[in-house]
């Protein structure tokens, strides 16, 4: 299974930007990629995903704000928030599951074997 490691959080103002890298240590363009976050007291959420063939989809609250993105020579996978809300502010982690399979709303429909440590968000008013 490759080995995801999440850079790029931090804290920023609402309207701010942010950029998360994942990267990967073996090649990612043969996974649907996912990302994902968990605000204290709340479930995890599908936020972002990229399939194989380069397809992906958002969760409704992320949608023209967010955008999912990857480098294969790199290994890295690219998350650019704009537009950051309060209500973003959550763990964010990186994913990696069978390359096979779809996705929708932001998850990949055959789950993840691979997970990073996440880094942090927090959007403030």
């Amino acid at each position: 299974q490759v080995q995801l490691v999440e850079s790029g959080g931090g804290s920023v103002q609402t309207g701010g930007s942010l950029r998360l890298s994942c990267a990967a240590s073996g090649y990612i363009y043969n996974y649907c990629m996912g990302w994902l976050r968990q605000a204290p007291g709340k479930e995890r959420e599908a936020v972002a995903a990229l399939a194989r063939d380069g397809s992906s989809s958002y969760a409704d609250s992320v949608k023209g704000r967010f955008t999912i993105s990857r480098d294969n020579a790199k290994r890295t996978l690219y998350l650019q928030m704009n537009r950051l809300e309060p209500e973003d502010t959550a763990m964010y982690y990186c994913a990696a599951g069978p390359g096979a399979g779809s996705h929708r709303a932001g998850q990949c429909l055959l789950g993840y074997g691979s997970w990073g440590q996440g880094t942090q968000v927090t959007v403030s008013s």
